[in-house]
């Protein structure tokens, strides 16, 4: 594969790296290994998570995770010209590209199931994820080709823009996903007295906040044309996406069980598993947020059996 020269609107965009920077080829071999260490980690604590492998939130998590791998790998042999095929790298990228970054939408969109009831919101989300297929993946897929195939100076420029529109676009996407999540989990935190509940409120804040900032990052480091180091750091950024997603997995799940559990009690509506003549306590002002419940055999909470593949 060829280089294009630095003057090019796109600089690497079409060949491999031919500079004589170390530093340079450290870094991308630094980000493409700690995607891909990050990436085995999270397969193995996806599997280990999810108690029933099924449901969008698995599925999502499994296929953003795994699609990291062939992107990092596609811009590897792409930089570092391991291969005089230039149809492997370019499909191996984009196929990655497509399953990392769509997927970790989805891994967003599943998890608003948890803290929104609003079916309209929900399925406004869905259709802006679905629409941003066609809108930004296609045209980038075509002139990622066109780009590394015919290698005209109209091409590569064409590419050049489209890959920051895309890379706003999608930035856009996920920061409406996570104001949405926000917004409700602020709205948790106003009703919730509970001090435990409380910091972990603040904690899946602060993941979404950190999220958000990643996604902002790989934008600045695109507008400053850095190629190389926006796309070889976008795998290790999602990838620690991803691995925020599973550390707070769990704390979610209880957090917005307890707060949907407090919610339907108010109104005197039950989940489907509670008999209401054989409640004994008063779940309007419970003794603790996740504590044990009179009226329940064995005295336990009835989310300690929820399974994290549940949320859907």
């Amino acid at each position: 594969m060829s280089s294009t020269s630095e003057a090019s609107p796109g600089n690497w965009i079409t060949g491999s790296y031919t500079g004589n920077s170390i530093g340079v080829r450290i870094t991308i071999g630094t980000f493409v290994c700690v995607a891909w260490y990050n990436v085995i980690e999270l397969i193995v604590l996806i599997f280990l998570t999810f108690k029933r492998f099924q449901g969008p939130y698995f599925w999502s998590m499994l296929i953003s995770a795994v699609g990291i791998l062939p992107y990092s790998v596609g811009y590897l042999m792409k930089f570092f010209d391991l291969t005089s095929a230039t149809w492997v790298p370019v499909t191996l990228l984009t196929v990655g590209w497509w399953a990392m970054v769509t997927g970790q939408s989805f891994v967003l969109y599943s998890r608003l199931h948890l803290v929104i009831e609003n079916q309209r919101i929900l399925r406004l989300v869905k259709g802006m994820i679905i629409m941003n297929i066609f809108l930004l993946h296609v045209p980038t897929t075509v002139l990622t080709y066109a780009a590394n195939f015919s290698g005209s100076y109209a091409s590569i420029a064409g590419y050049d823009i489209m890959e920051k529109i895309q890379l706003t676009g999608f930035c856009v996407q996920e920061v409406i996903i996570s104001s949405l999540y926000m917004w409700e989990t602020n709205r948790m935190l106003q009703s919730n007295t509970d001090r435990g509940s409380r910091k972990t409120i603040m904690q899946l804040l602060a993941v979404n906040v950190s999220c958000i900032l990643m996604d902002i990052a790989l934008m600045v480091i695109e507008f400053m044309n850095f190629y190389i180091y926006q796309t070889t750091l976008k795998a290790t950024l999602y990838s620690v996406k991803l691995k925020l997603e599973i550390a707070v997995l769990g704390k979610l799940v209880k957090v917005a069980h307890q707060h949907l559990w407090r919610s339907n009690t108010e109104r005197g509506q039950y989940p489907s598993f509670v008999d209401p003549t054989r409640i004994e306590s008063d779940f309007n002002h419970p003794e603790s947020s996740l504590g044990t419940y009179q009226g329940f055999k064995g005295r336990t909470s009835p989310f300690e059996a929820i399974d994290c593949d549940d949320v859907t």
